[in-house]
């Protein structure tokens, strides 16, 4: 029984944490997925109400602030998509930090037309549980590198992928059909 009484506290903590760091992970994802389909409700529900987004000088204050302007700042964009690598995680009981790297696509319309950005970045975060639940605190972004094409290359209309589901921003998007677990506006 001694041995037990050793390893099994040692068990529950390591338990512990890797529930909590999947959890961490869950949320980066759900972040994505929110940027992605302009799900604004989802990404105001991961982020706890005094969290910090910083943007750089494109926007630094309350998450929320961020989140209200998302409509704006998303409507000349037609395809988003965020897909995150490597991320490390250290926890420190209720709280925790991560370095998370993102590689993100968007198209959006200027006055030429539509164009391309790629952008290699990470994201700079803390995160907070809260009555159980793992939310950002404050995320910051950062490029590492930028790929921008004046003319898009994205051809939606080629022959090659005929007949294919296209995703959409918003409910259009043909996952909200699809899935009946995923909803809009929940993780």
């Amino acid at each position: 029984m001694g041995t037990w009484t050793k390893v099994l506290p040692t068990l529950f903590e390591q338990l512990r944490e890797l529930l909590d760091k999947e959890s961490i992970r869950e949320l980066v994802q759900a972040y994505c997925n929110a940027a992605d389909r302009h799900d604004h409700a989802k990404m105001r529900s991961l982020y706890h109400e005094d969290a910090v987004d910083d943007h750089g000088a494109f926007f630094y204050g309350p998450a929320m602030d961020f989140i209200d302007k998302l409509p704006d700042i998303q409507a000349p964009m037609k395809i988003l998509h965020h897909n995150v690598t490597t991320h490390n995680i250290k926890l420190d009981g209720h709280k925790a930090e991560g370095e998370v790297y993102v590689l993100a696509f968007h198209q959006a319309e200027g006055e030429q037309g539509l164009f391309d950005v790629l952008i290699g970045g990470r994201y700079l975060d803390k995160y907070e549980k809260r009555d159980g639940l793992w939310k950002f605190s404050h995320r910051a972004v950062l490029a590492d590198w930028v790929n921008i094409q004046d003319q898009t290359v994205v051809n939606l209309e080629h022959p090659f992928i005929a007949g294919s589901n296209i995703g959409k921003p918003g409910l259009d998007d043909p996952s909200y059909e699809f899935f009946r677990m995923f909803r809009r506006g929940r993780c």
